[in-house]
């Protein structure tokens, strides 16, 4: 009798020990509970998930928190584009801006055949690596795409490769998270307007003469795309020639008379 009278001493107090924990665990979470906001949890739900980061958040669960608060636009993910935009704004009451789907634009044309070598590079097989070697690469365009594919590894959405010595965009795969344009050392890629249909493929600020000693096809500033324009959205400026995309009408008067054809569709 004194066994069970011990054993059932035992379990009452483990019980009670058990009970207490459970008031003082429940009282703690009480106490020390976050408050979700609820739109913050049906913004998380609609947004696509990737956590790219080209929102300029850490990922999707900061974004939704930060559209949540009032902090970032219903129509801050890239991704998601003017669709999630759509439904992020009906949670949130606020009418979403239409908004244009950007790609990436890579401001080079000089493939392997178009350019020259300076020399040979035999180091890693990556643009920021070489950016920090004597030469840094073997083309003689020190405003060019290298070709060693960092923006083709920073990609998420396999929509950037190095085809012929540069940087080739997909435009129907990119989402304009803007990786590749953060992980290109010459900052030669940049987003514009998905429907853009010409575009400047050099960033060259050589003058003419020094451009043609190494790419057959860089900007060389001669101004006659300027003059071609009737609606003032071409300038050359520093030596290469720039398209107001607000402005252009797609004429593609610009493109008709550029000796070197660098002014070109996003999809050529």
């Amino acid at each position: 009798m004194e066994f069970i009278g011990g054993v059932l001493l035992a379990a009452a107090v483990v019980g009670l020990t058990g009970l207490l924990i459970g008031l003082l665990l429940g009282i703690a979470g009480e106490k020390l509970k976050v408050e979700v906001n609820e739109k913050e949890l049906l913004v998380r739900d609609v947004l696509p998930g990737n956590n790219c980061g080209g929102c300029g958040y850490a990922g999707c669960d900061a974004l939704a928190k930060a559209i949540a608060n009032g902090e970032a636009a219903v129509n801050a993910c890239p991704v998601g584009g003017a669709p999630v935009a759509e439904q992020v704004g009906e949670i949130m009451g606020i009418s979403a801006d239409d908004s244009v789907k950007e790609v990436a634009f890579v401001k080079c044309a000089g493939t392997c055949d178009k350019t020259k070598d300076k020399d040979l590079y035999f180091g890693i097989h990556d643009c920021n690596a070489a950016m920090n070697v004597p030469g840094t690469g073997s083309k003689s365009c020190s405003y060019g795409c290298l070709g060693y594919g960092s923006c083709e590894k920073a990609c998420p959405f396999d929509a950037i490769h190095v085809i012929d010595g540069i940087a080739k965009v997909d435009k129907e795969k990119c989402v304009a998270c803007g990786k590749c344009v953060v992980t290109c050392p010459k900052q030669l890629i940049e987003l514009v307007p998905y429907t853009s249909e010409y575009l400047v493929r050099c960033k060259s600020e050589d003058k003419g003469k020094d451009v043609k000693a190494h790419c057959e096809v860089g900007c060389i500033g001669c101004g006659m795309c300027q003059r071609a324009c009737e609606y003032d959205a071409v300038h050359v400026v520093n030596n290469i020639a720039y398209i107001d995309q607000s402005k252009c009408q797609k004429c593609g008067a610009c493109a008709a008379k550029c000796p070197t054809k660098v002014i070109r569709d996003l999809v050529v």
